[in-house]
């Protein structure tokens, strides 16, 4: 089949996601022929190399052989089984190694991260309920927070462009200041703004901690807000404020889970293990390389405990056809296995580094960079409304990936870029960055 033909036939069939589908009567879509590793190849062969990890979910690289292996296996014994009343071996292995990792014991499995925010949120209301306090129904989270499009993630999302059309359908939260450290005031530093910051979550807290089920919470990196990075510290005092009064902590490690901030996961930069900051963490995206939809939500003991009981109506009764689904578990499985073969985070680090000397040495058009680990973001000051547009395109052109927002532009790559991919990476932005000023 043509390039021409493929395109018509996907523009009539296929309506595509987060998209105006008229913009493509100028922005035409790209047709994807295959992968290998940071790099994606068009069906006439031109590479594009892949600067957002294909939506932030492609780990070690496209065409990896680890992971494809893993389910090439899986395929010859079990492809699927429902697992209300049954069970498998990947879906067991999995659960103890996350648990293992994060210090949580209990994992609920589905299939996306806005199932997985979905999850999290009525579990901590049905906690409540369950142990006799049932007032506590209300949630909170940041300003700019994104957690998902369903409406139940919609509740705590607060970005208008996903959220304005449909509020008549969903429940009103309350956010809390962002520590976003692009907010803090002329000489406060990153810190000091977080922990005030803080201060205003306490306050509202203490308020209002007897209706309160659940602070929702990006972990040090909020994506749709533009990447914006913040202080390690709000995680600790938002563990504080929740402990002291009550209130559950949800850590939504969906784009930042599996060495994206630097460590295994984000909350581990406040120190300690992931069980030392959150009640619940959702993981997804990553979670299997970017081969396998898969998401999980892993909880406390207590948590579980309190659903642990003779009558059915409290039981955790939420369910999705593909929970735990094997193919996906193996897929996951062979990825923190390439966590274990080698020292990935250690050779993220060398990587950011490169990233960062790269960004410094060539003459690019914008304002101050930031990073976190295998996340660059920054600025452009431009009058065109049309920029996050121009310079995707633009950026194709040059063979690149690019998907800015806004007027951020960032780096989130699979972890398996070589010097000459940081180059052509760097060169391929500034040329795009220019095109669309």
């Amino acid at each position: 089949m043509n390039n021409h033909h493929l395109l018509q036939r996907s523009l009539q069939a296929v309506w595509h996601p987060c998209t105006q589908m008229k913009h493509h009567e100028r922005y035409p879509l790209v047709p994807i022929a295959r992968g290998e590793g940071a790099w994606l190849f068009d069906t006439e062969g031109k590479g594009y190399l892949d600067a957002v990890s294909s939506w932030w979910v492609n780990l070690f690289g496209h065409n990896q052989p680890t992971i494809k292996e893993a389910i090439k296996a899986q395929l010859d014994q079990l492809e699927h089984v429902m697992l209300a009343g049954f069970t498998h071996a990947p879906v067991v292995e999995l659960s103890e190694k996350l648990s293992a990792l994060t210090g949580l014991g209990h994992a609920f499995y589905a299939s996306d991260g806005a199932s997985a925010t979905e999850i999290a949120l009525k579990m901590s209301f049905h906690y409540w309920r369950n142990i006799g306090q049932p007032q506590k129904t209300k949630f909170i989270s940041l300003q700019n927070s994104y957690h998902g499009e369903t409406l139940g993630a919609l509740s705590v999302t607060d970005v208008a462009i996903f959220k304005d059309t449909y509020a008549p359908l969903i429940l009103q939260s309350a956010q809390m200041p962002s520590p976003d450290s692009r907010l803090a005031e002329d000489g406060e530093s990153e810190e000091a703004y977080a922990l005030r910051c803080a201060e205003a979550l306490e306050h509202y807290v203490a308020q209002h901690h007897a209706e309160l089920a659940a602070f929702i919470i990006e972990p040090l990196v909020q994506g749709a807000a533009g990447m914006a990075i913040y202080h390690a510290v709000y995680l600790k005092r938002a563990r504080e404020i929740c402990s002291r009064y009550q209130v559950h902590l949800i850590a939504d490690e969906i784009a930042v889970g599996f060495g994206r901030t630097g460590t295994m996961f984000a909350c581990e930069q406040a120190g300690g293990k992931v069980s030392d900051i959150a009640d619940f963490i959702c993981l997804s995206k990553g979670i299997t390389g970017g081969y396998l939809p898969l998401s999980v939500v892993l909880t406390t003991d207590a948590i579980y405990q309190a659903f642990y009981h003779d009558q059915t109506v409290k039981g955790f009764l939420h369910s999705h056809s593909y929970t735990g689904n094997p193919l996906a578990c193996a897929a996951a499985l062979a990825t923190l296995k390439l966590f274990e073969a080698s020292d990935v985070l250690g050779d993220n680090q060398h990587t950011a580094r490169q990233l960062w000397a790269a960004a410094a040495q060539y003459d690019l058009p914008f304002g101050p960079v930031r990073q976190r680990g295998m996340i660059t973001a920054f600025e452009v000051d431009t009058p065109n409304p049309q920029f996050a547009r121009d310079c995707y395109a633009a950026a194709l052109k040059h063979g690149l990936l690019l998907r800015p927002i806004g007027n951020t532009v960032y780096w989130m790559p699979p972890y398996c870029l070589t010097v000459a991919d940081i180059e052509h990476l760097v060169q391929a932005t500034r040329a795009a960055v220019v095109e669309s000023l």
